[in-house]
């Protein structure tokens, strides 16, 4: 074989570029070989925060620009009676105009009352005093009755109110314009007030007389008709009818509900309110609770349907006083089911999120089935009108889904629909809205989760079949200025980029390059969000060709990267600290800056694998400068990780034989800051910085530092390694120097012969590749020699022809257990790289 055949054949790549399909084992073997590699690395670590908060410590969010965490939250939280949203419907005037009253009638037609004479100060002062502690009585006095009556005395006790109230009402429209004196007994003093017939008396301390012996059902109707009344309730009522006659929407109680209902509500809850009022021990109050939602959901009295359900509800809100997560996450349960809204449905949300906040409560929560409520909140209720109370829900579904045993629950009730649907909703908000600001706390909560939700492989699925990844960039691209949103969006596409199938479908989303490099220009300082985009964009770029054109070819692309690569080169260099004796300080590795330069260099070896942005990047002198400046600055053994994807990266670019090429100029100052790492003794660095050496030996200069320096007896040491790889790279180098007759008898030196024909022997018939290689670089030896002198000793002569003749029976050569395509990987090799060398080099041994 030729020198200039030689010379030919490794003007090209070492190794073959990788193919951005599913890959067999044996291109999984193959492309350890090739020069133009990909790098991995780790994805960026997300420290677990200490505490539970709606925002963490590492949160962009000021204070006084956050909801809070800590509240406090009490039974008089609760309301009473349920705010309704206000009615924003406009109403048409009436055409009817009112007729203006003849100035000629006479005072006999229509009468004007005489005025009156105004009431003592001190006596209205008594008269306040009194409503005063009828509204008390009313509001705050005992909920329940201490006699629960049979069906049948209620009934009669109904019936005879029911006639006492028709005959009230009668009298009322008789005389419905005259006035009843109604005389207040108040601290033995009377005191006279004009007031409506339809009134009832109310005389002597004792306000609401004889209330025990009122019918449960007549007593509960009333008590709802109190709490769930908008108006201002009358000031003289007596608990037994109506300031009012009855209409549609204020039907009484026993109207409307059936017998088997009444009989229900007496036997199976009303025992179980009035257990509630009067317990104080907390497991009691638990097992009352459990029991109450049990009867509730039995008798079909869950939701809004429910005709007691106001003092139902007034009773739990009472509880909410005790302090205790276990009876406060089952009132939560009863009061959700019972399907509040407004103030209330706030309020208890806040108090889920509160109990979940301690991580000890998380089995409660599983056990109590609060998630599905939760759920149910977000998929049912309208987020315009509870925006406040969809906060702390989700933020307590965060909280939930930061225990993995609690991820598999959630995947299997729906949460990953529930979730896109509401981001959907999100999405949807006009930026000009005023509820765009408070969706952004919303959001964090909602990516926070779902970021959790990611490290299952069902979610995943869900995911992608759901659209997730086009609805999470309309986030981003929305929300570029809320720093929170985006980093965990960012922490969600670190997550999916590192697979394939979710890295194609991101890949696909025809303006994720766009954004990224967006948010790299508009957060350049922000380095937990930083580091996410550029490891997502060395997934996205190490895939396939298309993807790095796409990025490549984005305005300003390699402007960012240059721009983040001396950004953080400045940062390291100025975050180093050294101590009083002028020593630099050992701090912990990598840094922060060190962390995102890992990642970036990964992205510009990455970009290097397609032949026209690698040609590019070779000839820009800013990004080679910066990578020699890493070399220059940093050892394998302070940061391993970062040298080595540096090295890598400069032998991607040495590859391209490209006019004005930085990296051909700069070649022997590359190879001189090399030798620091092939003295180290790290062997990964090593073999990458032989591998730079490969690629650069082609050139005259280099060889010739080579032998000045003696580096060729380190690659030849290098052989004894018994390592495949650095006996691969080692064995081109020493291609590349044999080509030249002058050095050829290097290979006397160090025992070099020798030590080739014991790698052809350890690795030949597992790695035909090597075989091929070690057999060029005797031919280029033997090629010193006429036709009468031998080659090689006798000793190395008899065993290398040995080698070759077994090599080269095809059934003792391919006799080997692999697999299929791997089989066949070894055959392509062996007949079309080993076999042709290794003939010619057997027919010169023979000869």
């Amino acid at each position: 074989m030729q020198s200039s055949k030689n010379k030919k054949q490794y003007t090209e790549a070492f190794y073959k570029s990788p193919l951005a399909v599913q890959k067999t084992s044996a291109e999984i073997i193959n492309e350890a070989r090739n020069t133009l590699r990909t790098l991995r690395t780790q994805r960026p670590f997300t420290p677990r925060e200490q505490q539970r908060k709606l925002f963490g410590s590492a949160s962009s969010r000021t204070p006084e620009n956050r909801p809070p965490s800590a509240f406090s939250l009490n039974a008089s939280s609760f309301e009473s009676v349920e705010s309704r949203p206000v009615s924003c419907t406009r109403l048409s005037p009436l055409d009817h105009k009112p007729k203006l009253l003849p100035s000629a009638t006479s005072e006999e037609e229509h009468p004007v009352s005489p005025a009156k004479t105004p009431v003592d100060s001190e006596e209205i002062r008594k008269v306040s005093n009194a409503r005063a502690y009828l509204f008390k009585t009313a509001s705050c006095g005992k909920l329940l009755p201490d006699k629960v009556l049979l069906p049948i005395e209620s009934k009669r006790q109904c019936s005879e109110e029911q006639t006492a109230i028709g005959d009230i009402s009668k009298n009322n429209n008789e005389h419905f314009t005259e006035k009843l004196t109604v005389q207040l007994n108040f601290k033995d003093e009377y005191v006279a007030l004009p007031y409506k017939e339809n009134h009832s008396k109310i005389a002597g301390k004792d306000m609401c007389p004889k209330m025990t012996n009122i019918s449960p059902a007549s007593q509960l109707s009333n008590q709802s008709d109190l709490v769930n009344r908008e108006e201002s309730p009358s000031p003289c009522l007596d608990n037994t009818e109506s300031s009012k006659p009855l209409n549609k929407s204020e039907n009484s109680l026993e109207a409307n509900e059936t017998e088997e209902e009444e009989n229900y509500w007496n036997v199976k809850v009303l025992p179980i309110l009035q257990q509630l009022e009067m317990e104080d021990n907390v497991e009691n109050l638990c097992h009352s609770c459990t029991i109450l939602y049990q009867a509730l959901e039995e008798g079909n009295m869950l939701g809004k349907r429910f005709k007691r359900r106001s003092l139902c509800l007034k009773t739990l809100y009472k509880l909410v006083d005790v302090a205790s997560d276990p009876l406060g996450l089952k009132l939560a349960k009863i009061i959700l089911d019972l399907k509040v809204s407004g103030k209330n449905l706030l309020n208890v949300c806040k108090l889920v999120f509160k109990i979940s906040r301690n991580e000890k409560n998380d089995t409660l929560i599983q056990n109590d089935r609060i998630l599905d409520s939760l759920l149910e909140i977000l998929g049912t209720e309208d987020l315009g009108t509870n925006t406040e109370a969809f906060l702390y829900c989700m933020g307590a579904i965060k909280f939930i889904s930061g225990n993995a045993r609690l991820l598999n629950e959630m995947v299997s009730k729906g949460s990953v629909e529930i979730l896109l649907k509401l981001m959907k909703q999100i999405n949807e908000i006009d930026e000009n809205d005023a509820r765009f600001s408070s969706s952004g706390h919303i959001l964090v909560q909602l990516t926070a989760t779902l970021r959790n939700l990611v490290d299952l492989p069902q979610s995943r699925c869900k995911l992608l079949e759901c659209g997730a990844i086009p609805e999470l960039s309309l986030v981003l691209e929305r929300h570029m200025s809320d720093k929170d949103v985006c980093t965990n969006v960012a922490r969600i596409f670190s997550k999916l980029s590192s697979l394939n199938d979710c890295c194609a479908a991101l890949a696909d989303c025809s303006r994720c390059y766009i954004l990224f490099l967006a948010l790299l220009n508009k957060h350049p300082k922000k380095q937990d969000l930083v580091v996410r985009i550029i490891f997502i964009l060395g997934n996205l770029t190490a895939k396939n060709n298309q993807a790095r054109e796409e990025f490549f070819e984005v305005q300003g692309s390699t402007d960012t990267l240059i721009a983040l690569f001396q950004y953080h080169c400045d940062a390291d260099a100025n975050g180093k600290m050294w101590n009083d004796s002028g020593e630099l300080k050992k701090l912990k590795h990598p840094s922060e800056a060190e962390d995102v330069l890992i990642k970036l260099i990964r992205v510009i070896a990455n970009l290097s694998i397609h032949p026209r942005i690698g040609a590019s990047l070779a000839t820009n002198p800013q990004i080679v400068a910066l990578l020699i400046q890493v070399l220059e600055c940093k050892s394998v053994d302070e940061c391993e990780e970062l040298v080595i994807n540096t090295t890598a990266t400069i032998n991607n670019l040495s590859f391209y034989q490209v006019n004005n090429s930085v990296i051909q100029e700069k070649k022997l100052y590359i190879a001189e800051l090399l030798l620091k790492l092939l003295m180290s003794s790290n062997m990964d660095g090593i073999l990458e910085a032989i591998r730079v050496f490969g690629n650069l030996s082609q050139c005259h200069e280099i060889c010739d530092f080579i032998m000045q320096r003696k580096v060729y007896k380190f690659m030849i040491a290098l052989l004894d390694a018994k390592h495949q790889e650095v006996c691969f790279s080692a064995c081109g180098v020493l291609l590349n120097l044999t080509v030249d007759k002058s050095r050829r008898s290097i290979l006397n030196e160090e025992g070099g012969i020798k030590k080739l024909i014991d790698c052809l022997r350890d690795f030949g018939p597992i790695d035909w590749q090597l075989a091929c290689l070690i057999c060029k670089t005797l031919w280029n030896y033997s090629e010193s020699f006429t036709s009468a002198q031998p080659c090689f000793e006798d000793h190395d002569s008899d065993t290398l022809l040995g080698l070759l003749t077994s090599f080269l029976d095809e059934e003792l050569a391919l006799d080997h257990n692999f697999d299929n395509d791997l089989r066949d990987y070894h055959k392509l090799y062996w007949e079309t790289e080993f076999k042709p060398v290794a003939q010619k080099l057997l027919l010169k041994i023979q000869n």
